[in-house]
């Protein structure tokens, strides 16, 4: 991959496997998806979360990815891996082959995956060795087992890259990026971490009143889309009593400003359900900032998030 291309982002296939940390070059397609390269770390737990659906849902529903730790001076391995039976009630079964001391050399020569034949007797041994940690990243093919000869291989080797990033199911798996979602109620691939609404990703509000209040902006700009804060009078029922574009109130008369009553009813409405349960300590957290006023000692500031320029 050049290094160029590469984005930092997460990867998904439906809500089946992810979302997963990810180097990605987005012109890198296959059929439309994507060719995500993994850290070794993010490849044992798509290996485990490949086994529990194997387990949940059959072997011949799922790929299985596996890894095998071994060192560079160990003495070649032999590993059985298990897969549940074939239609005709037998074992599944592949037997991996691993020589150790050639794995820098040539990794197609020096990792065979082969099935083993029903009845056979085969049993794992461990590479010992003390040198340099080495892994195997591989996937079991359990899906095509009918249609796998004995002589040939019955998973898939890979090769890690310049970075020792493994690009497991890349040109065969559905990956495409994982998303997030805003509060404002729209979804953005994992590495777009700006909403056009101006929140960020890891600048989400996390209470309730500080979602209130992003929301209650969000209805006030359908009619003045400049707006960027509001007061919002407590004294009884919550009301959003004055609007402002940056240092400029924003008529709020039915007859002669941008607002309607519906929205202004609508925006006022959010709020209050949001404060049905709040304390003063909660609108503090929230970013609600008291306005000392002598006509009301219960008058609060919200500010809605800047929608980027660019």
């Amino acid at each position: 991959m050049s290094k160029r291309q590469t984005i930092d982002t997460r990867v998904c296939i439906d809500d089946r496997l992810g979302p997963y940390d990810a180097k990605v070059d987005p012109t890198n397609l296959w059929n439309g998806f994507l060719s995500p390269h993994f850290t070794l770390d993010t490849v044992r737990k798509l290996s485990a979360r490949t086994l529990e659906i194997a387990d949940e849902d059959g072997f011949d529903c799922m790929e299985t990815v596996h890894v095998i730790d071994g060192c560079a001076d160990s003495p070649s391995s032999v590993h059985v891996i298990e897969g549940g039976t074939d239609r005709d009630g037998n074992r599944q079964r592949v037997a991996v082959h691993v020589r150790w001391p050639v794995i820098d050399e040539d990794l197609d020569q020096a990792v065979s995956i082969f099935k083993v034949r029903p009845g056979a007797e085969l049993r794992t041994t461990e590479p010992a060795g003390e040198g340099e940690p080495r892994a195997v990243v591989f996937v079991v093919r359990w899906e095509w087992w009918d249609d796998i000869e004995g002589g040939e291989q019955a998973g898939v080797v890979y090769q890690p890259d310049d970075k020792g990033r493994y690009a497991v199911g890349a040109w065969s798996w559905w990956w495409r990026y994982a998303g997030w979602w805003c509060v404002c109620g729209a979804n953005s691939d994992w590495h777009e971490t700006e909403c056009l609404c101006g929140l960020t990703r890891d600048g989400q509000p996390k209470t309730p009143l500080g979602i209130a209040a992003v929301k209650a902006g969000l209805a006030l700009r359908t009619l003045a889309p400049g707006a960027t804060s509001a007061l919002v009078d407590l004294t009884d029922l919550a009301r959003v009593c004055t609007v402002f574009a940056g240092d400029t109130e924003i008529d709020t008369a039915d007859d002669t400003g941008p607002f309607d009553t519906e929205t202004l009813g609508w925006a006022d409405r959010i709020l209050r359900d949001a404060l049905d349960d709040a304390s003063p300590a909660d609108l503090g957290a929230a970013g609600w900032e008291h306005v000392p006023d002598e006509e009301s000692a219960r008058l609060y500031r919200i500010t809605f998030p800047v929608p980027p320029t660019h």
